[in-house]
């Protein structure tokens, strides 16, 4: 099913959750809330959506992270009825797309719950006090050609890490619905 996220509640506070990546590696949310922000990205393995953004999103990340900006990526569907989600085959997308930033695995789905996360992708971005500032998309080409395209999400994370505030007007990622249990 095709989803679209809600409009950014700004100012909402991010619940704090420690996850483990496929190899059992503890990450926690206040443990990444760096100085200049952090974006959280729920995203999974089998969606058209990320599989179509996956390059794209690492090279956007790594771009945030050399300036600063701390990145984890969520899985939160339930892969033990979507196999191509598990923790084994997110550690091969991962690889495949070069992520330098933890994919966590949510094994209960209480951190996608408590996110309010309806999509993926769906991205969530927290000034340093985290608050946030973003519920947008990565980009606006969506499943076209991406050699010429506005970077939607860096700008926004950009803006975040030097104001503490994100932009105004923001549109929503769209993808497939998060497969709950």
């Amino acid at each position: 099913m095709l989803l679209d996220t809600p409009l950014c509640d700004f100012g909402w506070k991010a619940p704090d959750f420690k996850l483990e990546d496929p190899n059992g590696t503890p990450f926690s949310m206040t443990d990444h809330l760096g100085d200049k922000g952090l974006l959280i990205a729920f995203i999974c393995n089998h969606c058209p959506y990320v599989k179509a953004i996956a390059d794209r999103l690492a090279g956007d990340a790594a771009t945030l992270m050399d300036e600063g900006v701390n990145v984890l990526a969520v899985m939160s569907n339930d892969y033990e009825n979507v196999a191509e989600d598990s923790p084994k085959n997110m550690k091969t997308f991962a690889r495949r797309h070069k992520f330098i930033f933890p994919y966590l695995v949510d094994h209960d789905q209480t951190v996608g719950r408590a996110y309010g996360a309806v999509c993926t992708p769906d991205f969530f971005g927290f000034n340093k006090n985290g608050e946030l500032q973003y519920r947008g998309r990565l980009d606006d080409v969506r499943m076209e050609d991406a050699s010429r395209r506005t970077p939607e999400l860096i700008n926004a994370m950009r803006l975040i890490a030097k104001t503490g505030h994100g932009p105004k007007e923001q549109k929503p990622s769209m993808g497939c619905s998060i497969k709950w249990r």
